[in-house]
């Protein structure tokens, strides 16, 4: 039986009807490559506005992965390796990308992991200021630091994969750390919409370009066919970034493709506009699923939502509903995720709810 319904991940919609229409109205319009045309520059203007940072460099890629290895690559010299949260994208989810660029991620204990006694809380999958520096000070007091991989970035992600979110106060301390150690701070936002338009963050796009040297803003999830916004904050950009895009398999000959996507995301506030979406969804289905009694694994204050289900439960649930498997919780329990999205509906959730 076909599956009636997917919260499986929020990048499975193909596009916002906005940049579908602006699309379709290019026809057969020219334009010059590799992202050196008037829309891409458009688009990063808009961006270099929205973030309050007029000295901002911005580029785009087509794809998450291929953003994390390329400016992971420019960040750091061939014998360093990046910081990371063990459950950070990087580490756990991009199927050894990083390493295949020569580079090693140096995971760290997530916050709410070496100890799992905050798994319900907020702040599981974060790294904080105090376990970097600690880790930093630590490699350096080592004499045989000179043959150990140096920790040359410092890569988090917000929302992080477990849908969590890092106060001002908690980026202030992370990037007050790496300015003592000389390290770039690199923020994955994949799901950056959706951390801006949660309704606990006190984290603006203007603070995120003020604190870190590096980050993007994902299309992919969050209503772009693809492509990721690439923002170097403080003139960090490598001098000659296209080449090494390139060598990356990264660059795409039709820029523009993803210039006008993001011009028209970041056109009269559309981005924002359609992540509150699915924020005020996810909210909802919190709802709906405690009225149900389910028992949530952790609290997410974004669109990915986790709850714990039988598996008898869960075997039925997968005939109808598209879903994430997240982890086992013990013998006859698993963790799954399902994640709201731009355009999740009122009745998607009506539907959702009559299958749990």
């Amino acid at each position: 039986m076909a599956q009636i319904i997917s919260f499986s991940s929020d990048y499975t919609r193909n596009a916002h009807p906005a940049i579908l229409k602006r699309l379709l109205d290019m026809g057969m319009e020219q334009n010059v490559g590799y992202g050196s045309d008037d829309i891409c520059r458009s688009a990063a203007d808009k961006i270099k506005k929205a973030c309050e940072c007029p000295e901002a460099e911005v580029f785009f890629l087509v794809g998450g992965t291929q953003t994390n290895q390329t400016v992971i690559d420019m960040l750091l010299k061939p014998y360093e390796g990046v910081v990371a949260a063990q459950t950070g994208h990087v580490a756990a989810h991009e199927a050894g990308a990083i390493e295949f660029s020569g580079h090693k991620v140096l995971p760290l204990p997530a916050e709410g992991e070496e100890t799992n006694t905050d798994k319900y809380g907020s702040n599981i999958g974060k790294i904080s200021a105090k376990e970097l520096k600690d880790y930093v000070s630590n490699f350096f007091a080592d004499d045989n630091h000179e043959h150990m991989v140096f920790p040359g970035a410092v890569y988090i992600s917000h929302p992080t994969e477990y849908g969590t979110l890092y106060t001002q106060k908690e980026l202030e301390d992370i990037s007050a750390v790496c300015r003592e150690f000389n390290l770039p701070l690199f923020l994955d936002g994949a799901r950056l919409g959706y951390g801006l338009m949660s309704k606990r963050t006190d984290v603006t796009l203007k603070d995120i370009a003020e604190l870190t040297d590096v980050f993007y803003i994902g299309g992919t999830k969050v209503g772009a066919m693809f492509g990721e916004a690439v923002v170097f904050t403080k003139g960090g950009k490598p001098a000659h970034h296209i080449p090494i895009i390139k060598q990356h398999g990264a660059l795409l000959a039709k820029g523009w493709l993803l210039g006008v996507q993001f011009d028209t995301l970041f056109t009269d506030n559309l981005y924002l506009d359609i992540s509150r979406n699915a924020i005020d969804m996810a909210e909802l289905l919190k709802e709906r699923l405690q009225e149900k009694n389910y028992e949530f694994f952790l609290d997410s204050p974004t669109n990915q939502q986790f709850i714990i289900i039988s598996d008898d439960k869960l075997a039925e649930l997968e005939k109808n509903v598209g879903y994430s498997f997240w982890e086992k919780y013990d013998d006859t329990h698993t963790v799954i995720r399902l994640a709201t999205d731009w355009a999740t509906t009122r009745e998607n959730i009506d539907t959702l709810m009559k299958c749990l």
